[in-house]
């Protein structure tokens, strides 16, 4: 079963549970997957439906700091629990260890010898780890690797 056909599943079932707060949530997800195909006249596939959640996760956790920094704790705990929701549809993330051998092995493949390399390895990284690992900590740690090189 496809990412968008469990998604549409798990909104009936919402549906049927009256779960107001979840189906809120996986509403505003199916809007913004139909938002993108109308868009782009695209046909989602798992990879695209990821980035879409991808994008709205990061959204929640820029909501939660500035609503948590103005005092809206309210609004927060919203944002909370559709963060929840969403990473839910999330593939499970990266260890440390696990993204080190990514990152080393996409260096040894480009041959990358220094700073200027970074785009090469982060265009072989970025299909592997998006969704998994949060692509602006590698980005440093590829920074890193590259600048001992």
């Amino acid at each position: 079963m496809s990412l968008k056909e469990q998604i549409t599943d798990d909104m009936k079932a919402a549906m049927r549970a009256k779960d107001s707060a979840r189906l809120g949530t996986i509403r505003l997800l199916t809007a913004a997957m139909k938002q993108k195909e109308v868009d782009e006249r695209v046909e989602l596939n798992d990879t695209l439906v990821l980035a879409i959640i991808d994008k709205m996760v990061k959204q929640r956790k820029d909501s939660i700091t500035q609503f948590e920094a103005g005092g809206r704790q309210d609004l927060a705990d919203i944002e909370k629990a559709e963060l929840a929701v969403l990473s839910a549809y999330m593939p499970a993330a990266l260890s440390e260890a696990e993204i080190q051998a990514e990152l080393a092995a996409a260096v040894a493949a480009t041959g990358a010898a220094g700073p200027q390399d970074m785009g090469k390895v982060m265009a072989i990284l970025k299909p592997k780890l998006a969704g998994r690992a949060d692509m602006t900590a590698v980005s440093a740690l590829v920074k890193a690797a590259l600048s001992k090189a």
